[in-house]
């Protein structure tokens, strides 16, 4: 099954999974949609000014329009040990076992002795479904730009991304993975080191089940900001247009491309990019499942011409 058509899975399946009864500890869409409603999240704010030429039969015109900038929640991030037990409930369905990908699951109990035992997760990138209520709620500050997601569209679905995510070919043996110090979340000089970004597979060597899980959706969220990467997936990423600067590649560490919201096992009204630097919000699943949403940095400024002449200030 091709990532193209999994839009077309998630209509017809959505319907009936609504109405399923869901265990008490279930993340829901209906949990999700509020998350959207956190202005530290969004940080909106005027960065510039755009100018457009403004033409009609009786002359021309440069008019000006305030340029913007903004997080948008683009995705939620799953991942979890179990394959086909997405935290995210209506959408589980999507990601069940296949042939190649049936079972999953850790081989460590969170005990420090242990830490050289490898941790499996399984990770989806599927569009927020909170579009239109961050819509309606960032218009208050303004104009509003744009994001890449749509809601239940899939990105990424590891299951279907059988050789890369659970063997490792061919990132295991690129340089990003055999060196280093190179492209890790964290900092080994500051004891912050939570794992590497390369192989961007589901297997890595993390004691604590929170930071492995951060740190494969860290991975998924690098593969799906760009292109032409060596796995199965659809890149969530806009095209830039006239007036319209949409997020770029996605970069551990750096807030400024990319910052994550914790849905599940708990729900954080902020937004922070790993390692936090709050422990107190790193709860451990009972199942190993976790989710969070990837908020993503746009900038843009309304039309008030035919032609985009320019703009000043940055975002």
């Amino acid at each position: 099954m091709s990532l193209q058509s999994l839009h077309h899975l998630a209509k017809r399946a959505l319907p009936l999974l609504l109405f399923a009864s869901a265990p008490a500890w279930a993340l829901t869409t209906a949990a999700i949609v509020p998350t959207v409603m956190s202005p530290t999240c969004m940080d909106y704010r005027v960065v510039g000014v755009c100018y457009w030429l403004f033409c009609t039969n009786f002359g021309c015109q440069v008019k000006t329009s305030a340029k913007v900038g903004h997080y948008v929640p683009d995705a939620v991030v799953s991942s979890y040990s179990t394959t086909g037990q997405n935290p995210w409930l209506e959408v589980r369905s999507l990601s069940a076992p296949t042939a190649g990908a049936h079972s999953g699951g850790a081989g460590i109990n969170s005990e420090a002795h242990e830490n050289n035992m490898a941790v499996f997760k399984n990770v989806d990138v599927i569009g927020h479904p909170g579009g239109e209520a961050f819509s309606s709620f960032a218009s208050g500050s303004g104009y509003v730009c744009a994001g890449a997601g749509r809601a239940y569209v899939p990105s990424m679905l590891s299951t279907l991304d059988t050789l890369a995510w659970r063997h490792g070919i061919p990132e295991s043996v690129f340089p990003q993975s055999l060196t280093p110090g190179l492209r890790e979340v964290g900092n080994r000089l500051t004891a912050t080191m939570w794992g590497s970004v390369y192989p961007r597979s589901g297997f890595l060597h993390q004691v604590d089940d929170y930071k492995a899980s951060a740190v494969t959706a860290q991975r998924a969220g690098d593969v799906v900001t760009r292109m032409g990467q060596v796995h199965v997936y659809q890149p969530l990423l806009a095209m830039p247009s006239p007036g319209y600067w949409p997020a770029g590649e996605l970069r551990e560490g750096e807030i400024r491309t990319g910052k994550w919201q914790q849905l599940s096992p708990v729900t954080s009204p902020s937004c922070s990019a790993f390692p936090e630097v709050m422990p107190g919000l790193r709860m451990q699943s009972q199942d190993g499942g976790y989710a969070w949403a990837l908020w993503r940095p746009y900038s843009c400024c309304k039309r008030e011409g035919q032609t985009f002449l320019g703009s000043t200030g940055v975002y």
